[in-house]
């Protein structure tokens, strides 16, 4: 259990900086796997209850749990046991709620995807510092959000410390797509198939069918039922349209080249 020393103060304030989410987010995730769970979820439950009421309670004792099940049943919307970071950003409230701003802008993983494309400008895979950066511009002059050049790097720089979990500067579609509400974020389908170039290359060329270089809307069809029968994937027929569709927004005018694929399936694949 942390020490009164180290104790967020940010968790009692009435709205907090992108800045001291993140620091706060840092906290308590301390294993840096993208969920606050566990005993990470008993310690963020007892300071955030010790902040605003003024006094914790004993994880041992049988009315903490009953509060934890309660906050859980409020906040915890797709009901897996632990707290996300877009569930965090409804629990504190955040200045310019980033999270929630950016889905006002990209509401389903089509709409993501695609603007995945249109800010990929080099098509390399992944979103870079100055990339992110028109990105960000973007969102938030749909948003309606007043920014200056200051504002917009300070946030360009929460958003990489957010999401840029390798350390490179740069963002590849599985750290973007986290801003994604879990059940819109298709790619968590596929974070337990690892494909090795040699087996990506292997299964682009038995799926480009016609040797075209490129998998059109049918091809993949066949490759993603595939792909979900042989992993065992739990996917109904309306969930695969939907993947389908996610996917086909990266494509160039129906035509998915390798690169492409290879973001989704290959290079890009550590969730």
């Amino acid at each position: 259990m942390a020490t009164q020393a180290e104790q967020l103060p940010q968790l009692h304030l009435a709205e907090i900086t992108a800045t001291q989410f993140i620091d706060i987010w840092k906290h308590f995730d301390t294993d840096g796997n993208g969920y606050i769970e566990g005993k990470e979820l008993e310690h963020f439950f007892t300071e955030l209850e010790t902040a605003r009421r003024g006094a914790g309670m004993d994880p041992s004792h049988a009315m903490f749990k009953e509060k934890m099940k309660e906050f859980m049943a409020n906040f915890d919307k797709n009901s897996d046991g632990r707290i996300e970071m877009s569930e965090l950003a409804q629990i504190l409230p955040t200045e310019e709620n980033f999270l929630l701003c950016f889905r006002e802008f990209v509401g389903s993983s089509t709409q993501f995807m695609d603007a995945w494309r249109r800010y990929d400008s080099d098509r390399s895979g992944y979103i870079e510092s100055n990339e992110l950066k028109g990105f960000l511009s973007e969102l938030l002059k749909k948003a309606n959000r007043n920014y200056d050049d200051k504002k917009l790097n300070e946030y360009t720089q929460t958003i990489l410390r957010m999401f840029d979990l390798n350390g490179d500067g740069k963002l590849g579609l599985s750290e973007m797509a986290r801003l994604l509400p879990v059940q819109e974020n298709f790619l968590l389908k596929f974070q337990g198939i690892r494909l090795t170039v040699k087996e990506f290359d292997s299964l682009f060329t038995f799926y480009d069918q016609d040797g075209n270089g490129y998998i059109d809307e049918q091809e993949l069809d066949a490759l993603l039922k595939d792909l979900c029968d042989k992993n065992k994937m739990d996917v109904d027929s309306t969930g695969l349209v939907e993947y389908k569709k996610s996917i086909m927004a990266l494509s160039d005018g129906g035509k998915l080249y390798r690169t492409e694929m290879e973001i989704v399936l290959c290079r890009d694949s550590m969730l």
